[in-house]
């Protein structure tokens, strides 16, 4: 390559751009997405009117709360596609689960992880590592057997001295963070839990009765619950509650939490979740991701 080229042969004409006015969290999470270090920012003409730096918005926005990631189940129901390999690992648009959700929590400032391991462990740690690549710290709680949603959280080395996010290794969302850290603090909860709605619709005409008599008939009605989306923020003191080396799922810990008449919440999700226990629910991420996960802006070249 010479200077002598034109500049049409090796220049990108479609790079990743931030917009002028875009607030850096969503800068940053492009960013991310691209696994680039600097983006142009470009004004509503088109001109380049800026550069931002990954280092530079990373050391602005990170924050110092911990996220444990559990990683160590077995995902049975996903077999045979889980035999050789830890469900999170499974790819949803051509990466794995386990690395969108890495990047959706460093979108939001997140640097300190620490990812629970079991089934096939060898295989996260080899592919994330120390977490350097993508500007994050990884450390891995080893489990022996299975401990449940929440049994990992007893293998954490340090207690944290901030509040905590846990998620489950299977949740991919766009839900803000920042927003449930910020709830869970005002509210002065010891253990906040996500809620998603979630819609059934009986397949068949209801019928409600007295005795014999038939009082009415409703067709195919549709019922809503508030179901647990696998995605909670926990105060360090709640980590007293879990036993070591003992089984236990996120929702026993949340009742030992009421049961010390700690204060708990519930945080309700708007944005897109979806939890990846099955084969369809596989499918429709992948199908879904383009949509949800990638950038809207149309660029495919990274810088």
């Amino acid at each position: 390559m010479t200077l002598e080229l034109c500049i049409s042969t090796v220049m990108n004409e479609n790079p990743r751009v931030a917009v002028l006015g875009d607030d850096q969290e969503t800068t940053l999470a492009r960013m991310r997405a691209a696994q680039v270090r600097q983006m142009p920012i470009l004004d509503a003409a088109g001109f380049l009117v800026g550069l931002e730096t990954l280092d530079e918005l990373q050391e602005a926005q990170a924050r110092e709360n911990p996220v444990i990631i559990m990683a160590g189940g077995l995902g049975k129901r996903l077999t045979p596609l889980t035999e050789n390999c830890p469900k999170p690992m499974l790819l949803v648009g051509g990466k794995p689960i386990l690395e969108t959700i890495l990047l959706s929590f460093l979108g939001h400032g997140f640097r300190h992880f620490y990812i629970s391991v079991n089934h096939r462990a060898e295989m996260i740690k080899e592919y994330f590592g120390d977490g350097s690549r993508w500007g994050a710290s990884i450390e891995y709680l080893s489990e022996d057997r299975s401990l449940g949603t929440a049994g990992a959280l007893s293998l954490l080395p340090v207690k944290p001295i901030v509040p905590m996010i846990v998620t489950n290794g299977d949740i991919l969302t766009k839900a803000n963070f920042d927003h449930l850290l910020q709830f869970h603090v005002e509210h002065k909860s010891r253990a906040t839990m996500c809620v998603c709605e979630y819609e059934y619709q009986v397949p068949y005409g209801v019928i409600r009765l007295n005795g014999h008599q038939i009082l009415e008939i409703q067709e195919k009605p549709r019922q809503k619950f508030l179901v647990n989306a696998g995605i909670y923020a926990l105060d360090p003191d709640v980590l007293g509650l879990v036993v070591a080396d003992e089984h236990i799922d996120m929702t026993t810990l949340i009742e030992r939490v009421a049961r010390e008449n700690w204060e708990t919440a519930v945080f309700p999700l708007r944005e897109y979740w979806m939890d990846i226990g099955r084969h369809a629910d596989l499918d429709r991420a992948n199908a879904e991701f383009n949509l949800q996960f990638k950038e809207s802006d149309g660029n495919a070249s990274s810088i």
